[in-house]
C-alpha cells in the first residue's frame, strides 16, 4: 500500500507549523490536519501576548539584567519541582531547553525576522528563597507583533512548502483513530467535518460530511492540551489544588479539547503527569467574547491589594505576579473561586496589561506610535474599554460605594466595610516612609529598581485611598484555563513512548500535546515565557527527528 506523504502532522498550531517548516526544509512530504477551518491557522499562538523566555539577551543586557545559564537552570530546576520516577524525560527536555533558551534560540528566531519589544518584563517573580518558585531577573520578551508576529515567519514556510508541492494542508479534519501496519503507526483515520466560515477563534460546526484515511511513514501529534474542555481539567484536578473550580472561565477556544491525547494513548502512547496543569487566578471576562465563555488574563503589575472573597489579604508571597499555582491553591482551598483586586486609577493606569494579541493593538500591529500613545495616556484604551464594560470591574469614587458594589457582583455579600477599610489603611500608613514590615511594600520598592519596572510597569508607592490617585477600583478576579503541563511522554528526539518505555514506532509529538517537551517539562510550575517557546522548541526537535527517520 502507497503513502500519501513521508509525514503526517495532526495540529496546525504553532508546534505543528515548526514542525512541518523543518519537514519542507528537509524536503519531506507532509500532510498537515487540523480540525479547524483555515482561518484558524497558528491555534492559540495567535492569540497570545507573544512572550518568551531568553537566557541574557541582548534586551536584558541592555536593561543591566544579569542572567545566566546557571541562574536559569538553577530557577527551572526550584520551579518544576521534579519528584516523580516519570520525570527523567521531563528533566532532560527542562536541561535541553534552557541550553536552548541561551543560545541559538534567539539567533534562530531573529534570523526568520522575528523582532522583540525592548523592555523586558519579570514574571513569576517568586518571593521565596534562591532555589524555590520564580524567575531570578527579568526574562519575559514581548514579540514584536504579539503572537500573530510569532507565528507568520513558520507559516510562511509552511505555504512556501505548499507552493513547492511539499506540503498539502487538510483542514477541517478531524483525527479519530491511528492504527498500525507491520508494528508501525502509519495509518490515520477521522472525520472530514463541513466547510466552516467563522472567525478565528469561534465554535465550529461538527456536522460530518465524509471520512478520510490516510498513510504515512510517519505522524507527529501536535494537537495542544485540554483547556477548553472544563469537564476534563476538572477530572484531572489534583488534591494539591484543593477542590476544582465550581466556575471557571476559559483562556482557550472551545476545540482545545484533550480528545487527541486519548486517541493517542489508545494508539499505545504513555500520558504522564495528567494532573499538572497551569490555570489563571487573574481571569475577568472579556466584555467583547470571541468564544464561549471568553476569559482575558490581567498581566498585572505588584501594587493591587489582592483579596480574598472576604475582602481579607492574601498571605505572603502571594502578590500580584509572584507565585500563580501557589495563589491557586490558597485560593481553591478558600471555599471560593474568585478573589479580588483594589486599587486606584493611578494604579490601574500604569501597571495592568492584558494578555492577548487582540487586547495589545499597539505591539500586535507594530506600531511605534501607537506604543507611545499608550504610555502616555492616563488608562490604556483596552483597559479602560473593561473598565467602562467589564462585568467584573467596579469603578467608585467612595470605598463605602466600592464594597456595595462588590458585594452586587457575588452571591453573597461577603466583604465588609469596615474589615476592607482595615485592610487598606494599615496599607497605606506602610508607605508613609521608607520603612516597611509590609512585604508588598518592599517588592513594590524592589521592582521600581529595575527600570523596565520603573518606566511602565510599577507606578510610584502613594496611599491607595489618596484622592488623587481615584476612582477606586475593584476586579472581580476568576480562574482562567489555560494549559495541560503534562502530556505524551517523548524522549529527547520527540519520540512518543509506551507504558515499557520504548517508543512508540512512527509517533512523534510535540507542544502541548507533549507537555511542551517529555511529557512535562515544566513540572509543577512554569517560569512564563515557556509555553510558546516550548511548542517552537519541541516542534522543531520533532520535525528534524521525524525527516531523519523517513526514507
Amino acid at each position: 500500500m502507497a503513502y500519501d506523504a513521508d509525514v503526517i502532522v495532526i495540529g496546525a498550531g504553532l508546534a505543528g507549523l515548526a514542525a512541518t517548516a523543518e519537514l519542507v526544509d528537509a524536503g519531506r512530504k507532509v500532510i498537515l490536519l487540523d480540525q479547524e477551518p483555515e482561518q484558524s491557522i497558528g491555534g492559540q499562538a495567535h492569540w497570545s501576548f507573544g512572550g518568551l523566555f531568553f537566557v541574557n539577551s541582548p534586551e536584558q543586557r541592555r536593561m543591566r539584567i544579569k542572567d545566566s545559564h546557571a541562574l536559569a537552570l538553577q530557577d527551572w530546576m526550584g520551579t518544576a519541582a521534579f519528584d516523580r520516577p516519570e520525570d527523567h524525560w521531563p528533566r532532560k527536555w527542562a536541561e535541553a531547553y534552557v541550553d536552548f533558551a541561551a543560545g541559538e534560540k534567539r539567533p534562530w528566531l531573529h534570523g526568520q525576522g522575528v523582532r522583540f519589544f525592548p523592555v523586558v518584563g519579570w514574571a513569576e517573580r517568586g518571593g521565596y528563597d534562591a532555589n524555590g518558585h520564580g524567575n531570578s531577573v527579568p526574562r519575559f520578551h514581548i514579540t514584536w507583533g504579539t503572537g500573530p508576529g510569532l507565528v507568520e515567519p513558520f507559516e510562511r514556510r509552511v505555504r512556501a512548502g505548499v507552493a513547492g508541492g511539499l506540503v498539502q494542508l487538510k483542514f477541517r479534519h478531524r483525527v479519530t483513530g491511528l492504527s498500525r501496519s507491520a508494528g508501525t503507526v502509519d495509518t490515520v483515520t477521522g472525520e472530514v467535518l463541513e466547510p466552516s466560515g467563522i472567525e478565528r477563534g469561534q465554535q465550529s460546526s461538527r456536522t460530518v460530511s465524509g471520512a478520510f484515511e490516510l498513510r504515512a511513514q510517519a505522524v507527529i501529534v501536535t494537537s495542544g492540551g485540554i483547556g477548553g474542555n472544563h469537564d476534563l481539567v476538572r477530572a484531572n484536578w489534583p488534591e494539591r489544588l484543593g477542590s476544582p473550580p465550581e466556575r471557571m472561565i476559559s483562556g482557550v477556544p472551545a476545540h482545545v479539547d484533550g480528545k487527541m491525547l486519548a486517541i493517542t494513548e489508545d494508539a499505545g502512547a504513555r500520558l504522564i503527569n495528567r494532573d499538572r496543569m497551569w490555570h489563571y487566578t487573574e481571569g475577568i471576562q472579556n466584555w467583547n467574547p470571541i468564544w464561549d465563555n471568553h476569559g482575558i488574563r490581567i498581566l498585572p503589575g505588584p501594587s493591587s491589594l489582592w483579596l480574598d472573597a472576604r475582602g481579607k489579604r492574601l498571605p505572603v508571597p502571594l502578590f500580584p505576579g509572584f507565585d500563580t499555582l501557589g495563589t491557586l491553591e490558597h485560593i481553591m482551598k478558600s471555599g471560593h473561586d474568585y478573589t479580588w483586586f483594589v486599587l486606584n486609577q493611578r494604579i490601574i493606569g500604569k501597571e495592568f496589561a492584558l494578555s492577548g494579541s487582540e487586547q495589545n493593538p499597539d505591539l500586535t500591529g507594530k506600531s511605534v506610535r501607537d506604543v507611545f500613545v499608550r504610555a502616555r495616556a492616563d488608562v490604556p484604551g483596552p483597559v479602560k474599554a473593561f473598565m467602562d464594560n467589564g462585568v467584573d470591574f467596579v469603578v467608585e469614587k467612595d470605598l463605602s460605594a466600592l464594597v456595595r458594589g462588590m458585594n452586587a457582583l457575588t452571591k453573597e455579600p461577603l466583604v465588609d466595610e469596615a474589615v476592607l477599610r482595615r485592610e487598606i489603611i494599615a496599607r497605606d500608613r506602610e508607605i508613609a516612609n521608607p520603612f516597611t514590615k509590609d512585604l508588598q511594600v518592599t517588592a513594590i520598592r524592589g521592582a521600581r529598581k529595575f527600570l523596565g519596572d520603573k518606566l511602565i510597569r510599577t507606578a510610584s508607592p502613594h496611599r491607595i485611598l489618596d484622592p488623587k490617585a481615584g476612582p477606586l477600583i475593584a476586579v472581580r478576579l476568576n480562574i482562567l484555563t489555560r494549559k495541560t503541563l503534562g502530556g505524551l511522554e517523548t524522549d529527547l528526539s520527540s519520540r512518543v513512548l509506551t507504558e515499557g518505555g520504548d517508543p512508540l514506532p512512527g509517533v512523534y509529538a510535540a507542544g502541548e500535546a507533549a507537555g511542551f517537551g517529555g511529557g512535562g517539562v515544566h513540572g509543577y510550575r512554569s517560569l512564563e515565557g515557556t509555553f510558546l517557546g516550548g511548542c517552537l522548541f519541541s516542534g522543531r526537535t520533532a520535525g528534524r527527528a521525524a525527516a531523519k527517520a523517513v526514507n
